[in-house]
């Protein structure tokens, strides 16, 4: 299949596609005698793998190395293991920090009445981080 098709099917923009090739997540598709791209299924396959993981956001290294254990199934999954359980204490800790911003701004808009900008609650605690609550930097 040409690139386009690999991008309709998979989701992915073609210059991602060029770029994951670039970058060495997906091998170099083969030729055609026009010099088009050829993807098979093992380009497919594979760039759903890598999407699907940046979706859950894990980063092109992880991905790197997720691959590696993926090309060696005979090798042991604590690497795998390691790696998940590493973003997953990332994603946890994203989470605390964004529940802490959400308190913290629900708190200012919640002591915002309306009137004047110089009376305005919401610049005040911008202006003054003292203000604040939480520690959310």
């Amino acid at each position: 299949m040409k690139i386009g098709e690999l991008a309709r099917i998979t989701g992915a923009n073609i210059e991602t596609i060029r770029y994951y090739e670039r970058i060495g997540l997906l091998p170099e598709p083969d030729r055609t005698a026009a010099n088009y791209r050829s993807y098979g299924e093992a380009h497919r396959s594979r760039l759903a793998f890598v999407r699907h993981s940046r979706d859950l956001g894990f980063t092109i290294e992880e991905i790197r190395s997720l691959l590696d254990l993926s090309d060696h199934p005979e090798r042991d999954c604590a690497e795998a293991d390691r790696i998940a359980t590493g973003h997953l204490t990332q994603v946890e800790a994203k989470i605390a920090q964004l529940e802490t911003l959400r308190d913290e701004l629900a708190r200012m808009v919640g002591r915002c009445r309306g009137g004047l900008a110089g009376d305005c609650r919401v610049i005040e605690a911008l202006g003054d981080h003292r203000l604040c609550e939480a520690t959310h930097a």
